[in-house]
């Protein structure tokens, strides 16, 4: 590490997010190569050797870089549309849809969706595809690629869905697959892309799609596969409802115990929204550290209710946030989320006291990274961990009479970017990404999202 090229970043406040939420008024950060070397209060040691860039980072906050742990990248070519539905709705009215997406609208939706992340500060995303409809394309590798490109680390939890229509399933009977379908590309999806080093770039989850969806044998049998591949497990639980009474009418029981009769709690396990959980419940996840991806913004935009966070983390429950699919927070940036997670929970029964400014943050870095399985390689700032980090400015109009710089982040409008960093290599500038044409991505995201709508008009 010490021949590695040096970069220097200096004069800025930092919140380290780490166990102890060690926090420095004006600090200083050494990068070098992928790695975070050295941090500390005051400026950089004058006699640091091959050191290729300072940055005067005065008037920011440095914190590690945004990790989503919820996202539907294909639902960028759906935004705007069943604006006054809940879940169920929702979905019957968009199934028809999505069901027509095809590999260069997939490509184009998780340009669109990561290129919006990563100007806010998002440094790891992940996505939870899980309709490949017949004759489609290779979908895996566009989102893969997209990625790669866009210089975003990538979680690609491999959806599956094997109730269609005729199974009393909402989606079109064309855009699901059989069991052994879904198992064999989901177990060949993971052999192609899935890294499991530290400094991975892309790593694959399996992920069959909601209890609604897929069959009790593709969950029970995904559970296997995944323990077998040694990759993690992903789905939604307990988002509405109606998702409870369905799995009480099917199964005669709450969807908690039906995924703990099926093999899916464990430290390997997250889920989605987790929204309607009772006291049972949450020791369930406590118990067997199973990870929640909470995303207010959706829960809120199809009214499916407040998650219980502030019980969730009292527990020990691993907790992230999300920013769901586009579709359902047409927003599609993570950073917000921080505000919306602090000011929706504040709703619920804990009030003022539900979460604060400092909580909000390490949901969305720390939390995620533990919930994502790599809390020891990103998600806060210390030295040996990945060089993944955003520089926030705090000193415009939107924020400078804020003090507390992490409350001016969290509760003030959305802080400008100055640089985003991952591995040590920086992928925005001055709110522009540098690894991707933003007005070209808008131009192609456009025309592939109305070529979807007359493909879905014409069937």
């Amino acid at each position: 590490m010490a021949a590695a090229p040096r970069t220097v970043i200096e004069h800025c406040a930092i919140a380290t997010v780490d166990a102890e939420d060690t926090e420095y008024a004006s600090g200083h950060l050494v990068l070098a190569g992928d790695r975070i070397e050295s941090l500390g209060a005051g400026p950089a040691p004058a006699d640091l050797q091959n050191v290729v860039r300072r940055i005067d980072a005065s008037g920011h906050l440095a914190t590690p870089g945004l990790v989503n742990t919820h996202h539907h990248f294909y639902q960028w070519l759906t935004r705007g549309l069943a604006t006054d539905h809940n879940l169920f709705d929702w979905l019957v009215a968009l199934y028809p849809v999505w069901a027509r997406i095809d590999e260069p609208m997939v490509h184009a939706a998780a340009q669109g969706s990561l290129a919006m992340m990563a100007r806010g500060g998002v440094t790891t995303a992940m996505d939870h595809h899980y309709v490949f409809p017949r004759g489609s394309g290779d979908l895996s590798g566009a989102i893969v690629a997209a990625a790669r490109d866009m210089g975003v680390r990538l979680t690609l939890a491999r959806g599956s869905m094997d109730r269609g229509e005729q199974d009393g399933g909402l989606p079109p009977d064309f855009a699901v697959e059989t069991l052994d379908q879904a198992l064999t590309a989901t177990e060949e999806t993971v052999a192609r892309h899935h890294d499991p080093s530290s400094d991975a770039m892309t790593q694959v989850a399996v992920a069959p799609c909601s209890p609604f969806s897929v069959s009790t044998e593709l969950l029970r049998q995904s559970a296997g596969l995944a323990r077998r591949l040694g990759v993690r497990l992903h789905t939604h639980g307990s988002e509405t409802v109606e998702e409870e009474k369905y799995c009480h009418d099917q199964f005669g029981m709450g969807p908690t115990d039906y995924f703990e009769s099926t093999g899916w709690l464990g430290e390997d396990v997250w889920m989605a929204h987790c929204v309607h959980m009772n006291d049972s419940d949450i020791a369930a996840f406590a118990r067997t550290g199973t990870g929640v991806a909470h995303c207010p913004s959706s829960n809120a935009r199809l009214a499916a209710g407040i998650a219980r966070v502030p019980d969730l983390l009292a527990a020990g429950v691993p907790v992230g946030l999300g920013v769901d699919g586009t579709a359902s927070n047409e927003s599609g940036e993570l950073h917000t989320e921080l505000r919306n997670a602090l000011l929706i929970n504040r709703l619920g029964r804990h009030r003022e006291a539900a979460l604060t400014a400092r909580q909000a943050l390490r949901l969305g870095t720390h939390g995620g990274a533990r919930v994502l399985g790599r809390a020891g390689e990103i998600g806060s700032l210390e030295a040996g961990k990945l060089a993944d980090l955003v520089l926030w400015r705090i000193d415009t109009l939107a924020h400078s009479s804020i003090a507390d710089p992490v409350a001016a982040l969290v509760l003030g409008a959305p802080a400008p970017v100055t640089a985003s960093f991952v591995g040590g290599r920086q992928i925005v500038e001055n709110g522009r990404l540098l690894t991707a044409d933003e007005h070209t991505i808008a131009r192609t995201t456009r025309t592939e999202a109305q070529r979807l709508a007359r493909i879905a008009a014409q069937n």
